[in-house]
């Protein structure tokens, strides 16, 4: 096999192809074409694939088509499987690579738009076409330095695996300490039937770390935990986690510039281990919300949170009853509805949804092979699952005042949005009014969560077996369900889909900084954190999908995590090197950066008063958790770390 030139140890660059020519135009009868049209243009050499008449007609998340007619799709198999025969029979010999106003070029032509200047630095690093890892932490600091910070990471969920990566490669010694008996974390956690991720799984992977094996667009859980196992153990991670232990509380000890943590081992006993610096990995979506429902525990059947499913109850053939109909509970009903005698659904609030028609498909063989073979289709199809999830959605969720109908949507923007959604679910259950009247919301669409639907949801919702129902409940007793009303609900078992304690950041563990000072006493239920990552009086200590970084306007937490951990890599640096023993965020600028954030949130539809429930909200009504910020900014934010925001003692 001939050298491949410029592109030659790119992983990117794709495996050689020994294929004959009836099977890789099977292959091609799966593939995404505009893709496929940007990989041969890595192929030949040839930016004509983007510079005629044939190019994407559209953009929509998750379609992966651009609308484009079947006889133009046809047309570009056709003309790509001669040219990808002549790689072949040429010895796979790539061209040098594109310039870099052709990447531009082709980044326009693949999302029908120009990107934005201040776009393309953001999305070439997240490709990575050059092969290279750009988010790894570049240390400057004396080896031996940085070999004297140990540092203790609370959580082996992706960001915990990906922080143990991040410190393995520069050279700072880390142990993880995880409650779970394996890694994943929410992934390991939530196992409940039809448990699957609402990002596309070729975005929802670290970007230095693609996968070519998923079996689904949008993978179950089995299969997500198994990534993110699989690549613990590829960097050896596997021995520098503490299992089944758990974290309760870290105190500071301002002389030895260290955090005493103790923990609760598998056996019960509890251990202090010391840490010149922690970092905090346990996510927003860590610790089940259980209902404040009088006769909770009055039930005499198996009753059980979604987060914490009981794999030993069979519900096959009995009467369950699901209170909560969420994102979990949207994928739990129509899993389990063929399999269970009788349905109830109690839902507080209609949720938003859009269509999805790839949510439950399978990855064609043709996709895999591409990604595998065709020269960086695979970052070319990252970037297309990408784009369309990155900021467009943030400034049509933004609350306009003189919008006449704020109940309705917050501005001209999210009512076209509300009318399509609205069309979309008519359109499955226009023939039943009752159950109609049931689903379409009456908060402004985008206002929570938006879940994806591929007809599944409604779909059970119609079944004779299920009932939706929209009434308060009163309370639980030994049987069943009772409604405000005083309707009676029966169930041999009870799941409660009721989500997560998501403004109780941190929470159980308690962390106690500079004299003593209590964080969850400092936050007082308004947690913050400078770029959501640390807080003054809480020396190193810093923090993976802290306040304010909870997304939801598109990207992915991994994206995030990411961005975290590099400038989390990059503190820990400037520490080693500064022969200092603390580093706090100047107080001022955490104070800004809050204030910043109150002010963008309560602007953005998520605030909008219309919404009366949402676990992004206080006691109070405020939101904390949620980011309102521009990936790209934050992106930019956390790209490195200014020592003059920093206060080293």
């Amino acid at each position: 096999m001939a050298e491949r030139n410029a592109n030659a140890g790119n992983p990117h660059a794709g495996l050689p192809i020994h294929d004959d020519d009836a099977t890789i135009a099977a292959m091609l009868e799966d593939v995404s074409i505009p893709t496929l049209a940007l990989s041969m243009v890595h192929m030949t050499g040839d930016p004509s694939w983007i510079r005629g008449p044939i190019r994407p007609q559209g953009l929509f998340l998750n379609e992966i088509q651009g609308f484009m007619p079947e006889d133009q799709k046809a047309e570009i198999r056709k003309r790509a499987l001669d040219a990808i025969v002549a790689f072949r029979d040429g010895g796979c010999v790539l061209p040098p690579p594109p310039s870099h106003e052709l990447i531009k070029e082709m980044m326009a032509w693949l999302v029908c738009t120009p990107v934005p200047g201040e776009y393309v630095p953001m999305m070439l690093e997240e490709m990575e076409l050059d092969g290279g890892d750009p988010r790894a932490v570049a240390t400057t600091s004396p080896a031996e330095a940085r070999a004297a910070l140990p540092v203790l990471v609370i959580g082996a969920g992706e960001s915990g695996v990906l922080a143990g990566i991040r410190l393995k490669q520069a050279g700072i010694p880390f142990t993880i300490i995880e409650k779970n008996a394996g890694v994943g974390g929410t992934w390991w956690e939530n196992s409940y039937p039809g448990c699957r991720v609402d990002v596309g799984n070729h975005f929802y992977c670290y970007s230095f770390e693609p996968s070519d094996n998923w079996t689904e667009y949008f993978a179950q859980q089995p299969e997500i935990q198994a990534y993110f196992e699989d690549v613990a153990k590829r960097h050896d991670l596997m021995g520098d986690i503490r299992f089944r232990t758990e974290v309760v509380k870290a105190t500071w000890d301002e002389a030895a510039g260290v955090w005493h943590v103790e923990v609760k081992t598998p056996e019960g006993a509890v251990e202090v281990l010391d840490a010149r610096a922690v970092v905090t990995a346990v996510g927003q979506l860590n610790r089940p919300q259980y209902p404040d429902i009088p006769g909770l525990d009055a039930f005499r059947g198996p009753i059980f949170h979604s987060a914490r499913w009981d794999h030993s109850v069979d519900y096959k053939g009995k009467k369950v009853i699901v209170i909560g109909a969420g994102a979990s509970g949207f994928q739990i009903v129509p899993t389990i509805a063929p399999d269970v005698a009788q349905l109830t659904v109690f839902q507080r609030t209609a949720q938003w949804m859009f269509p999805n028609p790839n949510y439950h498909e399978k990855v064609p063989a043709g996709m895999t092979w591409a990604i595998r073979h065709l020269p960086f289709y695979g970052r070319w199809y990252r970037f297309l699952l990408f784009w369309p999830g990155t900021d467009g959605s943030l400034e049509s969720g933004r609350i306009d005042p003189s919008w006449p109908d704020q109940q309705r949507a917050c501005n001209a923007a999210n009512d076209q949005a509300r009318q399509m959604f609205t069309d979309w679910i008519t359109s499955q259950v226009g023939d039943d009014p009752e159950l109609l009247a049931k689903v379409i919301p009456d908060y402004p669409a985008t206002g929570k969560r938006t879940l994806q639907d591929n007809g599944s949801w409604l779909g059970a919702l119609k079944r004779d077996n299920v009932e939706l129902v929209r009434e308060g409940i009163d309370h639980i007793d030994a049987t069943g369900v009772v409604t405000e009303s005083g309707a009676r609900y029966d169930a041999d078992i009870i799941v409660l889909a009721t989500g997560f304690m998501m403004a109780k950041v941190l929470f159980p563990m308690e962390f106690y900084g500079r004299e003593g000072r209590s964080l969850n006493e400092f936050w007082k239920d308004r947690p913050s954190a400078y770029l959501g990552i640390t807080v003054p009086g809480f020396p190193n200590l810093f923090m993976m999908y802290g306040p304010s970084t909870h997304l939801n306007h598109g990207g992915s937490l991994i994206f995030h995590s990411e961005c975290q951990m590099r400038y989390i890599g990059a503190a820990l640096d400037l520490l080693a090197g500064s022969g200092k023993k603390a580093m706090e965020p100047r107080p001022e600028l955490y104070e800004e950066y809050h204030a910043k954030h109150q002010a963008e949130i309560k602007q953005l539809v998520w605030s909008s008063p219309a919404i009366k429930h949402t676990h992004f909200r206080n006691a109070a009504g405020e939101i904390h958790t949620v980011s309102p910020f521009r990936l790209v900014d934050y992106w930019s934010w956390t790209r490195s770390v200014n020592p003059d925001d920093f206060v080293l003692r």
